[in-house]
């Protein structure tokens, strides 16, 4: 699955393959001690993309994040940002990064902070602009020691978009958030999209990356586990989930050995399965001579998808493949 048809999420704008590619990596390698963390990647963003990036603890997310925005360099292979360098596109203004790391200065204002990066990018907003959309206009006066957790997310997201650059990349974002502030967010990440920059985010909030993300890219151990539309990553998954419940006396033995059953949950009289045919799994339940109630068969969800699909290709990966920055 490639995402190199034109595809638009919830708010963005549409992407295309006409224009020169956004992100290039070309046969990427990262080896920490003895540990790829980066394995042979190849990966190509498009200008208009709002894309996710998924993957399971040390799946090299956060490397592959520092590769693209010249914070590591590679051992081999090529990064391109723009057709450049990504210090070369950075020193330009047309990125703009919004990690979950790295600490703040303390004891300055918000405004004054958020100020700072403003006059600092080469293209850059009116700071009342940049805090407005961050949502953190009334809080401009506070200092930055006394502010919460998410309130720090929100200072990021305004460095983030301190300028009018052309790609946002975006570590963990809504980390640290309440649910009105991560809608908030997102809105204004959707606003960026209508106006044709291209949006990476990492996320460990799939319901996030269903929402809002129209091309999903699962990384593991390194490399490009599945590619593709939110509806394509769970279709590859391959299962559907069944659930019913069941009188009288239950025989585990012969659930557990009903076709194409990938995995199944039985809790009292409730009876939760995995399969990759449900046609013929709910057939095999009526051929046991059972009288299934109340009985629904859904697609995957994405975070259902992406466990079963990174479940197959060998769970997580080593603890220590991704180092602190």
């Amino acid at each position: 699955m490639t995402a190199t048809t034109d595809v638009s999420a919830p708010g963005a704008g549409a992407a295309t393959t006409d224009s020169p590619p956004v992100v290039r990596f070309a046969q990427v390698n990262k080896t920490y001690r003895s540990v790829r963390a980066v394995a042979d990647l190849d990966l190509t963003l498009y200008p208009g993309e709002t894309v996710a990036l998924l993957g399971p603890n040390g799946a090299g997310k956060s490397s592959t994040l520092d590769l693209l925005l010249g914070l590591r360099h590679p051992d081999s292979g090529r990064v391109e940002v723009f057709g450049t360098s990504p210090r070369q596109a950075i020193v330009r203004g047309r990125v703009g990064a919004m990690l979950q790391s790295g600490s703040l200065m303390r004891d300055v204002t918000v405004r004054e902070l958020v100020g700072l990066a403003c006059e600092l990018h080469p293209k850059g907003h009116p700071v009342d602009e940049v805090l407005e959309r961050a949502g953190i206009a009334e809080i401009a006066s506070r200092t930055v020691n006394k502010l919460s957790g998410g309130q720090e997310q929100r200072v990021r997201f305004a460095f983030a978009t301190a300028g009018a650059s052309d790609l946002i990349v975006l570590d963990e974002p809504t980390t640290g958030m309440d649910v009105s502030s991560r809608q908030t967010f997102w809105g204004g990440m959707r606003e960026q999209a209508r106006q044709g920059r291209t949006i990476l985010f990492a996320t460990h909030y799939l319901e996030e990356a269903d929402a809002v993300a129209d091309r999903v890219i699962v990384l593991h151990r390194g490399r490009v586990l599945a590619d593709g539309s939110s509806a394509e990553i769970k279709a590859m998954a391959g299962a559907r989930r069944i659930s019913f419940q069941l009188d009288g006396p239950l025989d585990e033995t012969a659930l557990r050995a009903l076709p194409a059953l990938t995995g199944i949950e039985i809790s009292g009289r409730t009876v939760r399965m995995r399969s990759t045919d449900a046609d013929a799994t709910v057939h095999a339940v009526y051929g046991l001579g059972l009288y299934p109630q109340g009985l629904e068969v859904t697609g995957l969800g994405l975070e259902q998808a992406f466990l079963a699909i990174t479940d197959a290709a060998g769970g997580t990966a080593p603890a220590d493949e991704e180092p602190t920055r």
